[in-house]
């Protein structure tokens, strides 16, 4: 625990926050706090306010204009894998709001001297399973390969017959229990069918991507706090799924198949073929969301917001760090504002954190450093748990 960390959160957080009180004095205990534990306790409003502050800050995220509408789940007291499962099901089911996404983020238990705090694996709590061919080809997402491998390794079943969008498993790993899986329910797993406006053979092609994009590798870090598990979302952007998902090569490589179906010249890269199909197909994820009234943005709409935001930030006297890689769109980018200009490069905390750790368990389901096991075990209980909705249950 780094205590200028902590005093520097503090002193930005009562800074922009003046009602919180005496900053001197809370300081004084955080010191003291952490001098006996070697770590200390976020209050309710500045965990809130932390994780606000690390939306704020993400370098990569086109999407801040509206950080200060993320709702804080302070799920600290939570360690036990089971209830973690259960809260990131509720999270997904108030994260969807009936298609009107909320930007929502749940903060289990943080890291601490001699308790190391419970994983999520998964890069997002919805990602799609893949499996090898025996052409040598993938069905699936091929990012998730290794991913599904241990899973089924590890007691995972995907239903028959396998499809190209099988719901992986949550993967929980906590020092009490070790590795969990858990098979989301029906209910959290909100998806919308992919078809086009003019070109109804689009359908044929069985596409579908969930609603909800739950980021749940990332470790938040306040004020030299950790909180490794903090699964957080948005809502989408199209061009994440139609330019990037669907389309990559890396991932499910459509761009030939819908290039075929468009009858178009694939002889040449000359040709444009790739552009032409690669609109159709983001048309399609556009028309796709706003028929079934979840919340998406478009590329050119979300940056003209960023423009906003960078105007907002800049009247408040504060630097906004921005990745200019990720903050232009995958197509189209010069013909969006965020494209013409430099962006200040600074790291500001608090942050959303991949250490390498992290981004290794969330597409090869392997850790380089599993958790170390707890002297007090639960009782043993069986690898593979089922969570079933109960309506009579509080949210």
């Amino acid at each position: 625990m780094d205590p200028a960390a902590a005093a520097e959160f503090l002193q930005q957080f009562h800074a922009e926050n003046p009602s919180a009180g005496d900053v001197d004095r809370r300081v004084a205990w955080v010191m003291a706090e952490i001098d006996l534990t070697g770590t200390y306790q976020h209050t309710t409003a500045e965990l809130a306010y932390g994780a606000q502050l690390a939306w704020r800050n993400s370098a990569r995220c086109i999407g801040r204009l509206y950080w200060r509408s993320l709702r804080v789940r302070d799920l600290r007291a939570i360690r036990a894998a089971d209830d973690i499962a259960e809260h990131c099901v509720r999270h997904l089911r108030q994260a969807w709001n009936g298609g009107k996404i909320r930007p929502m983020i749940s903060v289990f238990a943080p890291q601490a001297p001699g308790r190391p705090a419970p994983r999520i694996w998964n890069e997002q709590l919805i990602r799609y399973a893949a499996y090898p061919k025996k052409d040598g080809g993938v069905l699936g997402d091929p990012r998730y390969l290794g991913f599904t491998d241990s899973v089924v390794k590890l007691g995972w079943r995907p239903a028959e017959p396998r499809g190209a969008f099988d719901v992986l498993p949550l993967v929980i790993e906590t020092t009490e229990a070790g590795v969990q899986l858990y098979e989301l329910p029906a209910d959290a797993l909100q998806e919308v069918a992919i078809t086009h406006p003019d070109l109804p053979w689009l359908a044929e092609l069985g596409l579908r991507w969930h609603a909800v994009p739950v980021i749940s590798s990332m470790r938040l870090v306040i004020g030299g706090v950790s909180y490794p598990a903090a699964p957080f979302n948005g809502w989408y952007m199209g061009t994440e799924i139609g330019a990037r998902n669907l389309a990559d090569i890396e991932r499910y490589d459509l761009l030939p198949e819908v290039a075929r179906r468009l009858e178009l010249d694939t002889s040449s890269e000359t040709t444009l073929w790739r552009d032409r199909a690669m609109v159709e197909l983001n048309r399609a994820v556009l028309h796709s969301y706003a028929a079934a009234d979840v919340t998406i943005t478009d590329h050119h709409t979300e940056s003209g917001r960023f423009i906003k935001h960078l105007e907002k930030e800049q009247r408040a006297g504060r630097t906004c760090p921005a990745d200019w890689s990720w903050i232009v769109p995958p197509m189209t980018g010069s013909q969006t504002p965020v494209f013409h200009r430099y962006y200040d490069i600074e790291q500001l905390r608090p942050e959303f954190v991949l250490d390498d750790d992290a981004a290794r368990r969330g597409t090869h389901g392997v850790s380089m450093a599993p958790l170390p096991a707890s002297p007090l075990p639960e009782t043993p209980r069986p690898i593979w748990h089922y969570l079933y909705d109960n309506t009579t249950r509080s949210t």
